[in-house]
């Protein structure tokens, strides 16, 4: 007997602590042929908890929620001490590059602003799932140039 085909609909886990935020998420990720929303959680114990029941493709985390903060959700499911790992796409209005660091990190396969709009919520999803990580270009813009090096001015 073979194994069943893997499903085409990549499955996906909203936590935010925002109704209004996961039914927009759920409506413009679910207007994707290939994508479907399998649970939503208001706080980062509930995400954890039902990541591990639901085994979702992947986790869309905001930073700052009750109980557990997407942080410690992305560390929880995706980082280097998770038994069985699931990926996570931090989605958030906190740009600070600590976060950043942090989530990518401890597994985050992304990190996008919520005020990039669904197009870049979609291919960061779609991103997530082609094992690429996806950087909202706002906080790509400001690390690269923290990061790069200036050359020294000539001396006349």
């Amino acid at each position: 007997m073979t194994p069943p085909e893997p499903s085409p609909l990549t499955r996906i886990l909203l936590a935010d602590d925002q109704n209004d935020i996961r039914s927009g998420f759920r409506l413009i990720l679910e207007s994707q042929p290939d994508m479907t929303v399998v649970g939503e959680a208001p706080d980062g114990t509930t995400a954890v908890e039902l990541a591990h029941t639901l085994r979702p493709d992947l986790v869309l985390a905001d930073i700052r929620m009750p109980g557990l903060d997407g942080l410690e959700v992305t560390r929880r499911l995706a980082g280097p001490d998770a038994t069985d790992p699931i990926r996570v796409l931090v989605v958030t209005t906190f740009d600070h590059d600590d976060y950043v660091r942090t989530a990518l990190r401890d597994g985050a396969c992304g990190f996008l602003l919520k005020r990039s709009g669904p197009g870049l919520l979609i291919e960061g999803v779609r991103a997530a799932m082609a094992g690429d990580v996806l950087i909202s270009p706002q906080i790509t813009v400001r690390l690269l140039q923290t990061h790069r090096t200036t050359p020294p001015a000539p001396t006349p």
